[in-house]
């Protein structure tokens, strides 16, 4: 994949990036690198993955425990029974 003079000047624009008409080359050379970094990377990546696992689903069953809340309630700040109580976000009409 190669990047135009065109599609640097508008990355440049749509960025709100000023570039100067001598710095264009440079930066079109700095953009080329990393697409070409990123084509191999995708590369790499597609030879390394198994696409078998793709749309593997992990199930597990779910298992209840009891546990105790007061060692954590303990540090609430303010607590009613068995629950956190925290200042009112929504106004009554």
């Amino acid at each position: 994949m190669r990047i135009t003079r065109e599609e640097v000047l508008k990355i440049a624009s749509i960025s709100k990036i000023e570039i100067q008409p001598h710095e264009i080359e440079d930066v079109l050379r700095h953009l080329q690198s990393v697409l070409e970094y990123a084509a191999r990377v995708s590369e790499v990546a597609a030879d390394v993955y198994e696409p078998s696992n793709k749309n593997l689903n992990i199930v597990r069953e779910d298992v209840v425990s009891k546990t105790d809340p007061e060692p954590i309630l303990s540090q609430a700040p303010q607590r009613e029974e068995n629950y956190f109580e925290v200042p009112s976000i929504l106004k009554n009409n």
